[in-house]
């Protein structure tokens, strides 16, 4: 069960509160509607609810604020707009990146796949999924965690009639399994069609709550529905015959050639366009809106029409006179009275699919509760970090493509160095590194690897898709470390190896000889890669895009080097010569004579101008990082 109380969104200068003071209820097993027009507050209603914007109020899930909740993907499962996800990535591969996020097994996925109906489209890419197939992937993204509630924004929006019938057998499969189903809507047939219960709001308060037949007594009426193009002539004929025949009938133009006649039948209007010779292209029955929207208002109204007698206004509505229905026509009254939780019979109790959480009374009323300010509560991390962040980097082919690229190049580069001769057969020359590039293709290619590891998050925001931003929580930004160090790693140690390779097979065996201070190399070939690659994911990070990665990764060795080469390259500078002798002194463990050459070569490392510049660059990044994630928790 879903309470929320009070729910008052934050004032944005001279306007009004987009939600003031919103009490309602959404009860296990039935489907609950917030029904408005568009500005009525719906949307910002549920991102209260979900804690998603600052304001104040309470939501309890089952008796608990779901920042409360251990993992909350397994109590609400949210739909708000559309599903954010690289368009090269597969529909398996965005659900399988997902469940590791939720911290659900990668089966789950495939079962929610034929679930939806998407078995067949697993390996179709986002980008190409028309809107009914992507909102089935919504709503299996939703779904991920089995939760208890789910919360939908406007889910049949731009959908065919096929796809709404299917979408809405969903959410009332969900309702009948004891689940909660939370969603918004804008016309009241659909409202009437899938709810239990209909929240009415306008200009963000609450006009009505009220039971699906009390709603559909109050606010729908039968209509026959008429396709014409004669339909200014057939209004009057229908006018004068019901003048003659002294009955209440009302006939609104909902556009061009099309007829709402209220207080007739299919049958009536059929006869009377027969007798008049009325060409008529569609004669259909349905329920409409009480108060029908029109652009030119009744064309033909006979004896006064019968209106409802006003009902007492509600007790849970803030206002007092009729206000304009969501359908924007002439005012309708208020609903009947709002029974209050404590008095309305409880609702038939399913079997729920899993155990329920323990549930309290929330504390308090909506007095006091509108009382209480609170702001945007924290995204959490992926539950799998390392598993979510192992899926989101070989989910598309980027990355590997980027990698492709370094090597080529740099087996191009390679062999033109060698055979100009301009480095002869050096370190320079097998990692590809002329004198006219900043970086080797492989550093710069483990940079923008790293770059695209937040970019593409902020780009693309699966985690937080609502919050539009990305979670910076530690075991995220560990685990992303970990990948992009891995794939650098990886990078530098196949460039290296193919590059002597072909230097072998063109030049010969005896081209390239494995020099002494192999070990040292080694480790600055791959300290350079796995830095650029963390440049360039914490400058991502920071400042939210991949071009800003990217430009920290060419800064260290086109501005940060050349300042450090200053600094570091003085006359005053003093030898290290000694050092490991002098750390033995103090240790009070015997380290093996292996261990000196280690030390030597981690000390020249920060030694050198690029490695300096590095070393700089992330001290500073991974201080901008802290701070600005320190920042913006400071006010959650």
């Amino acid at each position: 069960m879903l309470q929320a109380i009070g729910l008052t969104s934050t004032r944005r200068r001279e306007h009004p509160p987009a939600v003031d003071d919103l009490t309602f209820e959404a009860r296990s097993g039935r489907v609950t509607v917030l029904l408005g027009a568009s500005g009525a507050g719906k949307t910002t209603a549920l991102r209260l609810v979900l804690g998603l914007e600052a304001g104040r109020g309470f939501t309890y899930f089952r008796g608990n604020p779901l920042h409360r909740i251990a993992n909350p993907a397994c109590e609400v499962g949210a739909l708000l707009g559309d599903v954010p996800g690289h368009p090269a990535r597969t529909v398996r591969g965005q659900l399988r990146m997902l469940s590791a996020a939720v911290g659900v097994p990668a089966s789950r996925a495939d079962e929610l796949l034929d679930v939806v109906g998407l078995g067949g489209l697993a390996q179709e890419q986002l980008g190409r999924l028309s809107l009914g197939m992507a909102r089935r992937l919504g709503l299996a993204s939703a779904l991920l965690g089995d939760p208890q509630t789910l919360v939908l924004d406007d889910p049949v929006r731009g959908l065919s009639p096929r796809d709404r019938s299917w979408l809405f057998a969903l959410l009332r499969a969900h309702a009948a399994h004891g689940g909660t189903v939370l969603c918004t809507l804008r016309e009241p047939k659909e409202a009437a069609r899938i709810a239990d219960r209909v929240v009415t709001l306008h200009e963000g308060r609450l006009l009505a709550d009220q039971e699906a037949a009390e709603f559909s007594r109050t606010r729908l009426r039968p209509r026959v529905a008429v396709r014409t193009p004669h339909a200014a002539r057939l209004s009057a004929v229908l006018a004068r015959e019901a003048r003659a025949e002294r009955r209440s009938v009302e006939v609104v133009a909902e556009g061009s050639g099309v007829l709402a006649v209220f207080g007739t039948s299919c049958a009536e209007v059929g006869e009377t366009a027969f007798r008049h010779g009325v060409l008529v292209h569609r004669l259909t029955e349905e329920v409409g809106d009480a108060a029908p929207a029109t652009e030119t208002g009744p064309v033909g109204v006979t004896a006064p029409a019968r209106s409802p007698a006003p009902l007492p206004p509600s007790t849970a509505s803030p206002a007092s006179a009729p206000v304009p229905s969501a359908a924007s026509g002439p005012p309708v009254p208020p609903s009947a009275p709002v029974p209050s939780a404590a008095s309305e019979p409880p609702a038939p109790a399913p079997a729920l699919k899993r155990t329920p959480a323990p549930t309290s009374d929330a504390p308090g009323d909506s007095g006091g509760a509108a009382a209480v300010p609170r702001g945007p509560r924290p995204v959490r991390g992926p539950r799998w970090p390392l598993r979510y962040e192992l899926r989101r980097l070989l989910g598309v082919r980027t990355s590997p493509l980027i990698a492709l690229a370094a090597v080529a190049a740099s087996l191009a580069l390679c062999l033109v160095l060698a055979r100009t001769g301009a480095t002869a057969v050096k370190p320079h020359t097998v990692a590809a590194w002329p004198g006219f590039l900043p970086l080797p293709p492989a550093a710069f290619g483990a940079g923008l690897i790293g770059a695209l590891a937040f970019g593409e998050e902020f780009r693309y925001p699966a985690l937080a898709s609502a919050r539009g931003t990305v979670p910076r929580r530690l075991g995220l930004l560990l685990a992303k470390l970990v990948v992009t160090a891995a794939a650098a790693v990886v990078l530098a140690v196949l460039v290296v190896v193919l590059d002597v390779q072909a230097l072998r097979l063109v030049f010969g065996p005896e081209s390239v000889a494995v020099p002494p201070d192999w070990s040292a190399l080694a480790a600055g070939w791959g300290a350079l890669c796995v830095g650029c690659a963390w440049s360039g994911l914490l400058a991502a990070g920071v400042f939210r895009v991949t071009a800003a990665g990217v430009a920290a990764v060419l800064a260290v060795p086109v501005l940060v080097a050349p300042l450090a080469h200053k600094v570091l390259v003085v006359p005053a500078v003093r030898s290290i010569a000694g050092l490991p002798g002098r750390l033995r002194e103090p240790a009070w463990v015997e380290l093996p004579q292996q261990a000196d050459r280690w030390l030597i070569a981690a000390m020249r490392l920060p030694a050198q101008p690029v490695g300096a510049a590095l070393v700089l660059s992330l001290v500073a990044l991974i201080c901008a990082y802290v701070f600005t994630g320190l920042r913006r928790r400071a006010f959650w």
